[in-house]
C-alpha cells in the first residue's frame, strides 16, 4: 500500500481492479480546517485511457511492483511495435495507442526500458526529450519575434512547430510528453 501523498509519476497502482500509471502527480496542502489532495494524471494500462481523479492526502491505494527490461524495437505495423528481450532473443508486440505520441519517434535498434505486469507490457520507458533533425521547413527568418511558429516536418515524418529561425537539417529537441519543440540542439564544438 501507499499514501496518496508519497504517489510519483511513473508507479503502478491498482484502483477497482484496474492497473494505472501514475503520469503527473500534484499536491496541494489544505488551509485551516480543510484537509489537503492530491491531483494525479493516470492512464490505465489496458486501455490507454486517461483518468485525472483526486486524493486525500492520507488515503491509502494499492500500488502494483512492475518488471523492468531493457528491450531492443525493431518494427512496428499500423496498430503495434515489436520490441525484442536483449537476452533471450524473445519478441514481444506493444500496441502503439499504449505509447503515444512516442511511438512515432521510435527508431529501429533504439533500447528502451518496457514494464511488464504479470507477464505482459504496460507501458515503454521513454526520455523525456527526444534530438531529431528537420527535413522541410521554410528557410530560417530572423526575426525580432520570438513567438512566431511556423511548421516543420522532421527526419522521421512528424509534424511539429518550431520558432522563425529553425532551419532544415538543423537539429531540435522535442518533448515526447507533448510532441512540442524545446529548443535547438547545441552543436558540439570542435
Amino acid at each position: 500500500m501507499v499514501i496518496a501523498s508519497e504517489l510519483k509519476a511513473g508507479m503502478a497502482i491498482r484502483i477497482e481492479g484496474g492497473i494505472y500509471k501514475v503520469l503527473e502527480v500534484e499536491s496541494k496542502a489544505g488551509a485551516a480546517k480543510l484537509s489537503g489532495l492530491v491531483k494525479t494524471k493516470l492512464s490505465n494500462v489496458d486501455s490507454g485511457r486517461l483518468w485525472e481523479p483526486h486524493f486525500r492526502l492520507q488515503e491509502r491505494l494499492e500500488n502494483v511492483a512492475l518488471d523492468r527490461r531493457t528491450m531492443e524495437f525493431l518494427f512496428s505495423d499500423a496498430d503495434t511495435c515489436t520490441f525484442m528481450d536483449l537476452e533471450s532473443f524473445e519478441q514481444i508486440e506493444v500496441r502503439s495507442a499504449l505509447l503515444g505520441i512516442a511511438a512515432k519517434f521510435l527508431q529501429s535498434g533504439m533500447q528502451l526500458p518496457v514494464e511488464f505486469f504479470e507477464g505482459r507490457p504496460v507501458s515503454v520507458v521513454f526520455p523525456d526529450i527526444f534530438k531529431a533533425q528537420v527535413a522541410r521547413t521554410a528557410e530560417p527568418i530572423h526575426a525580432q519575434q520570438d513567438s512566431t511558429w511556423k511548421s516543420a516536418i522532421l527526419d522521421n515524418g512528424v509534424e511539429i512547430r518550431v520558432p522563425l529561425f529553425i532551419g532544415p537539417g538543423e537539429t531540435v529537441r522535442v518533448d515526447l510528453r507533448t510532441g512540442h519543440y524545446v529548443e535547438r540542439a547545441r552543436r558540439r564544438s570542435a
